[in-house]
Formats: structure tokens, C-alpha cells, sequence
């Protein structure tokens, strides 16, 4: 069996997040009273024991916008002093007139690999986060995402199917960048049409080089580990992007709400297992080692 990289997780100090320390929100993956708390990398290290993963990404978890520096700090403190993780998406606002102050603070940290501002929206009030729709397009937004190339840095792009085409858009904008879909394109429409559209707009994402897929948080709108779904969205994201341009995430510990880690790489292993020895090695290990730099 091939090692893993394990391409998005979180630690938390419950403190730090306004929004495990606030009442109670409806949230896409729905009832979170388990995680409000700290999950600190002790706890993360012990459930991933035995799952022969080697290496880790942190991926930013919404601390006050102004503390983006502060989290990054924390983290490269925390590999400090336990080993892990072993780079981090990092936030910033790019909705600003210029981001490179904020990467300028960001590039002190070595283990910095790209940033993350999620653009996602819904037409469910439920599943939005973005305050509209079609930021993807903003001509601020754009020019500061393409700001990244400059650094060396990647995009984490989270975005619904309907806003895919316009993603596409800011992917051909900026060349030089490299966009890093999160959850493979959040499917959450499971109809025929829902999956359907889904297909489309991931073909055209991957038409872009420079787009790949992280296979993750695929039990964020069902709120299971569903072995047959996670096997469906694998098949179909490989099939549209090639197996060198997918890689897993746990997105622990949202997923600890409803599974153990060991039983979500389990899940993964089966999906891929009708897959060549290099595709599952590229999905689990090489894709992520390669855009993010591990």
C-alpha cells in the first residue's frame, strides 16, 4: 500500500474561532456540537495512526479575518514542536485594492504553500458563505489572486457547480497560478441533472492545466461516509482530470463527525482500488506532494 499525504486537514483551538465559540449555526455539515472544542495535532496524530499517512496540509479554518497571521504563526509553531502538519494554506482577503501586504507578512513563514478565501455560494442560504455570487469574476479579486504567481504560491478554489464557469474564467486569468479545487467541486445536488451539471462544470474547470482536484469533504452534504458516493465522485473527478491531478484530503475533523479516520481512508482505498498501482499513488501521494510542494 502506498503512503498517504493526508491534502486538507484542520487543528483548532476553539478560542481562536468565532465560530465554535458563538451559538449554534446551521452549517452544510450540519450539527457540530462534537468538534466545539480543541482538536489540537495530538488528537489529529492519534486518529490517523495506522493509516500509513506520512505528511499533512493545514488548511485555514476561519479565524477573525484580522488574525490571519496569527493562525499561520500557530500552526508553524505547532510543526515546530510536534512535526506536523507539513505546509499550510493560509487565508487572506483578496477582496482588498492590493493583497501583497498581507502576503508579504505571510511569506516569514516557510511552511506556507498557498492561500485559501472561500468564494462559494448557494442559492441556499444554508450551504452560502460568500456574500455573492460571482466573485470569481470580481476584477479585484482577480488581480490579486494572479498577485500569487509572485510568491509561488497555489489557490485553494472552493466553489459550487453553478459557479464553475466562472471559476474556469479566473483559472484561464491567471495562468501562473495554480488553483487547487476543494472537495471536488462540493457536489450537492445528487439528482441525475444535479450530477449531471456537476460533470459539466467540472470538464470545464479541468480544461484549465492549471486547475487539479482534491478528493475531500465528500460527506459534507450527506453527513456520512458513504463508501458507494465517495467511490462515484472518485471515479467521475479521475475520469475528468486524470489521477495526476487529484489528490485526498481527510478534511478532519469536520469528517470526525460522522466517521473515524481510518474508516475514511478505508472508504478512499476501495474507490480507488479499480485504479493502476501510479494512479492510486498519484491521488494519495504524488499530486499533493507536487502542488504543495512537500
Amino acid at each position: 500500500m502506498t503512503e498517504i499525504v493526508d491534502g486538507h486537514h484542520h487543528i483548532w483551538r476553539q478560542a481562536d474561532l468565532p465560530w465554535l465559540t458563538g451559538p449554534m449555526q446551521p452549517r452544510i455539515f450540519g450539527s457540530y456540537e462534537p468538534i466545539r472544542r480543541d482538536y489540537p495535532i495530538q488528537e489529529y496524530l492519534s486518529d490517523l495512526k495506522d493509516t500509513r499517512v506520512t505528511r499533512s496540509v493545514y488548511v485555514q479554518t476561519n479565524w477573525t479575518n484580522y488574525r490571519f497571521e496569527d493562525e499561520v504563526a500557530w500552526v508553524q509553531q505547532t510543526t515546530g514542536e510536534h512535526g506536523w502538519p507539513h505546509a499550510i494554506v493560509a487565508y487572506a482577503n483578496f477582496a482588498v485594492d492590493d493583497v501583497r501586504p498581507q502576503l508579504d507578512r505571510l511569506k516569514r513563514y516557510p511552511l506556507v504553500r498557498g492561500v485559501r478565501m472561500q468564494l462559494h455560494w448557494h442559492e441556499n442560504p444554508l450551504y452560502r458563505f460568500a456574500a455573492k455570487p460571482d466573485l470569481c469574476v470580481d476584477p479585484v479579486i482577480r488581480r490579486n489572486i494572479a498577485r500569487l504567481a509572485d510568491y509561488g504560491w497555489s489557490f485553494d478554489l472552493q466553489v459550487f457547480t453553478p459557479q464553475m464557469p466562472d471559476a474556469a474564467q479566473l483559472a484561464e486569468s491567471c495562468p501562473k497560478v495554480t488553483f487547487i479545487l476543494q472537495h471536488a467541486g462540493m457536489l450537492e445536488d445528487l439528482s441525475p441533472a444535479g450530477r449531471a451539471a456537476w460533470r459539466a462544470g467540472m470538464a470545464r474547470l479541468a480544461a484549465c492545466p492549471n486547475v487539479v482536484s482534491k478528493l475531500s469533504g465528500l460527506g459534507t452534504f450527506i453527513h456520512r461516509n458513504d463508501p458507494a458516493h465517495i467511490a462515484a465522485v472518485v471515479m467521475d473527478t479521475v475520469a475528468i482530470f486524470g489521477a495526476d491531478r487529484c489528490l485526498f484530503g481527510s478534511n478532519f475533523p469536520i469528517e470526525k463527525l460522522w466517521t473515524s479516520y481510518r474508516e475514511l481512508v478505508d472508504a478512499f482505498r476501495a474507490a480507488a482500488a479499480p485504479l493502476s498501482a501510479g494512479q492510486q499513488d498519484a491521488i494519495f501521494r504524488t499530486t499533493a506532494t507536487r502542488v504543495y510542494r512537500l
